[in-house]
């Protein structure tokens, strides 16, 4: 068996530290909200935390470090997905549900069904008697770890049903709240955790992830996907799996042109197709994903691409000291903003595309053209 002397998790110091410190108190806390942005180790903090509690290897020396013992049988487990103490709970999971109706749904939630039948128990829509997995004993005998990943996906009825675990657990149980949105959250839920905050990491801490990652792509490519991915190791994997750095090269001379107030006639066409091609892939890897969630999550990639090439304009521009092309370009950013609205109420994509388009145009014309 070895040990490691650093930590997986790369540029969260602050999080490493209130996990660490947090066995040094008399009693673990049992209740957890791990937040922050997309894609920067809040999943991995779980499950390192995992097997820190579960793995009987584990010595003062790796709590210290917050890295699990390696090449242990728990260790390959947890590593599997295959520890029976170990339950990570995400909407996906509806797909393989005893429940007919959870099957038959397009996965957009957490539904209150999907949680009883993986960690609170009780009667279902069905009228199932479900089993509490979180009152089972643990399998391997020394703990239980739950993880609710996206939990801001947990149903209003959801959230209200897992109060009661949250506040009375039973002892050796652990409960994450996994999250890039807290405020989605209840207050209940929320004061009855304790949180966690991440951070994107440092550009030190992502060109070290960078050395470590096996790219397929281009220097020119990974140089862009750490850029757009600002901090954010999961947005680089997603840009990378995406091809995202191509989208880049085509849509930003495009962008250009709307900065100097001009109507490229094929943007808008280009975008929706990116947004659809995104989707379909989503899709085509997990046919009960949503595909109006799906399109939502091919826009977001597309405002983030937006959203890089005004931030670099911005950057110009007030070096510059350049008035003119500042106010431009904040109307051109409330332009996304509007955009995104748009398309969360599901108006027609090629029309909200079009709009967006004309808007930014529109933005950054000449005072005589608005």
């Amino acid at each position: 068996m070895s040990h490691a002397t650093q930590s997986p998790l790369l540029g969260q110091p602050k999080a490493i530290r209130a996990l660490t410190n947090a066995f040094a108190s008399e009693r673990l806390h049992h209740a957890w909200i791990l937040h922050g942005s997309m894609g920067v180790g809040k999943l991995l903090a779980a499950k390192l935390f995992a097997g820190l509690v579960l793995d009987p290897e584990t010595t003062p020396a790796d709590i210290a470090a917050f890295a699990p013992p390696l090449n242990t049988e728990d260790a390959a487990l947890i590593n599997a997905g295959s520890h029976p103490d170990f339950i990570v709970i995400r909407k996906e999971l509806a797909a393989v549900s005893q429940s007919r109706e959870l099957r038959d749904k397009k996965q957009l939630n957490i539904p209150v069904d999907l949680l009883r039948e993986t960690l609170i128990g009780g009667v279902d829509g069905e009228g199932r008697m479900l089993d509490s997995a979180v009152h089972r004993t643990p399998a391997r005998g020394r703990a239980k770890v739950f993880v609710i990943d996206e939990a801001e996906l947990l149903e209003s009825e959801a959230q209200n049903a897992l109060l009661k675990t949250l506040e009375e657990p039973p002892l050796g149980t652990y409960l994450f709240l996994v999250t890039s949105r807290e405020d989605r959250l209840l207050p209940t839920i929320r004061s009855r955790c304790h949180r966690v905050a991440f951070g994107p990491l440092s550009e030190n801490a992502m060109q070290q992830w960078a050395t470590q990652h096996d790219w397929q792509v281009s220097n020119a490519e990974r140089a862009w996907l750490l850029q757009f991915a600002e901090g954010s190791p999961g947005l680089a994997l997603v840009g990378s799996k995406f091809g995202l750095y191509q989208w880049w090269q085509t849509l930003q001379p495009q962008f250009k042109q709307l900065d100097q107030g001009n109507f490229p006639p094929s943007l808008a066409e280009e975008m929706t197709k990116y947004a659809e091609q995104y989707a379909e892939q989503l899709v085509k890897e997990n046919e009960s994903a949503s595909k109006d969630a799906a399109n939502r999550q091919g826009v977001a990639m597309l405002v983030r691409i937006a959203g890089l090439h005004l931030r670099q304009r911005l950057m110009n521009a007030a070096a510059a000291n350049d008035r003119d092309a500042l106010d431009a370009i904040q109307r051109a950013m409330r332009t996304l903003d509007t955009f995104e609205e748009a398309v969360r109420a599901n108006v027609n994509l090629k029309l909200v595309m079009s709009s967006l388009v004309a808007a930014w145009s529109n933005a950054c014309a000449p005072v005589s053209q608005r």
